[in-house]
C-alpha cells in the first residue's frame, strides 16, 4: 500500500478557491519553474488530479504547490494546479498563495512589503498591505502580457460568426465582447456559458495556432472570456472565465484581467496608470492597472500589468491519497459522458 500525505491551506480569493500544498509536494527537476512545470506534467499529474478533482475537490477546484525559491532574489516558488490543468501562471491562485504564505509565517520577504515569486510563467513581483497579521491586499505585477490577435473571427456552434480578440496575461484568452451576434455575458446562465466556452476553447484551437513568441512551451487556448456590462457604477467592465472543461471562475481573473488590461492598452482604451476595476460572475472585483510597457524578442509590444485582490484563509486539511482506493487519483464527471 502506497499512501500520500499533503497538509494544505485552504481558503478563497474574492470567492474562487485555492487549495495550497504546504507540506507533501513532489520533488521535481528542472532548472526554473517552467521546466519543473514540464516534469511535473509528464510524471506527476496525479497530484494535481487527486487534489484537484472529485472526491477530494470540485469541478471548479484551484490551488497551487509551494515550493522553495527557484531564482536569485526570489522569496518563494509556486506551481499552478486546478481541474483545467497545470497553468503557467494563475493570478487569483497567486494573490490568495502569497496572502496565505504571509499571513501562516511560511515566507520572510527580502523586503518587507514585496514578496518575489518564481512561476513557471516567469517572475512575479507583489506588494502587500497588512493590518496586524492580516493580509488586506495583495497587488502582484505580472509576466509582460500582450494583445496576440486583434479582431479576427471564429465560427462557434451556437453563435454562429464572432470577432474576437487574443490576449496573454500568462494565459491565453479569446475575448468575446459584446456585438451583434453576443449581447453580454448577463444574458446568459453560467452552466450556458460553461458549454459556450469549451466550444469556444476548440473553435479558437481548430482555427489558429496560438503560441508564445517567446516560450513555445506556452501554446494553445484552455480558457474563454465572456464579457458584458458592469453590474454596478464602480467598475468598468464584467466577465466571465471559462478554463477547460469545467471550471468557472469565481473571481475576475487574474491571468484575465491581465490579458484584458494589454488588450485595452493595445487599443487606446487604457492608459498606463490607469486603474481598470473588473467585476466578475458574483461581483467581487480585481483592480488592473499597466505599470509598464516592455517588447518581447519578436518587437510586439506588451505590458507589465498589475491586478490587485484579497483573500481569505478558511481552514487548514490534510488529505490522504492512498493508491488502492477506489477513484485515488481523483475523476471528473465529464469523463464518464464520453
Amino acid at each position: 500500500m502506497t499512501r500520500h500525505r499533503f497538509e494544505c491551506i485552504e481558503g478563497h480569493t474574492e470567492g474562487m478557491p485555492v487549495r495550497m500544498v504546504i507540506n507533501g509536494g513532489p520533488e521535481l527537476v528542472g532548472q526554473s519553474m517552467g521546466e519543473r512545470r514540464e516534469n511535473f506534467v509528464r510524471k506527476c499529474d496525479w497530484v494535481r488530479r487527486a487534489l484537484m478533482l472529485e472526491p477530494r475537490g470540485h469541478s471548479h477546484m484551484s490551488g497551487t504547490i509551494l515550493y522553495p525559491p527557484q531564482s536569485p532574489g526570489s522569496d518563494m516558488s509556486l506551481l499552478f494546479i486546478e481541474t483545467s490543468g497545470c497553468l503557467p501562471m494563475c493570478g487569483h491562485a497567486s494573490i490568495g498563495s502569497i496572502s496565505f504564505a504571509l499571513e501562516a509565517g511560511l515566507v520572510q520577504p527580502k523586503l518587507p512589503g514585496t514578496v518575489v515569486v518564481d512561476v513557471p510563467a516567469g517572475q512575479l513581483t507583489a506588494r502587500y498591505e497588512t493590518d496586524g497579521t492580516r493580509v488586506t491586499s495583495v497587488r502582484f505585477t505580472n509576466v509582460p502580457s500582450f494583445l496576440l490577435h486583434r479582431d479576427v473571427e471564429v465560427v462557434h456552434p451556437r453563435f454562429g460568426k464572432l470577432t474576437i480578440d487574443i490576449a496573454y496575461g500568462g494565459n491565453f484568452y479569446p475575448i468575446v465582447e459584446v456585438q451583434p451576434n453576443f449581447p453580454g455575458c448577463e444574458h446568459f446562465t453560467p452552466q450556458e456559458l460553461l458549454e459556450w466556452g469549451r466550444q469556444m476553447q476548440a473553435a479558437v484551437n481548430e482555427t489558429f495556432d496560438v503560441v508564445h513568441p517567446d516560450n513555445p512551451l506556452i501554446r494553445g487556448i484552455k480558457h474563454c472570456m465572456w464579457t458584458g456590462a458592469p453590474v454596478s457604477g464602480n467598475a468598468d467592465a464584467r466577465a466571465v472565465v471559462i478554463a477547460g472543461e469545467s471550471l468557472i471562475d469565481r473571481s475576475p481573473c487574474g491571468t484575465g484581467t491581465s490579458a484584458r488590461v494589454a488588450q485595452r492598452y493595445a487599443r487606446g482604451l487604457l492608459g498606463q496608470g490607469q486603474t481598470f476595476t473588473h467585476k466578475s460572475l458574483i461581483g467581487s472585483s480585481f483592480i488592473g492597472r499597466v505599470e509598464s510597457t516592455t517588447k518581447l524578442n519578436n518587437g510586439l509590444e506588451a505590458v507589465l500589468p498589475s491586478v490587485e485582490g484579497r483573500a481569505w484563509i478558511t481552514g487548514r486539511a490534510e488529505h490522504i491519497v492512498d493508491d488502492e482506493q477506489p477513484y485515488a487519483h481523483g475523476f471528473d464527471l465529464q469523463e464518464f459522458s464520453r
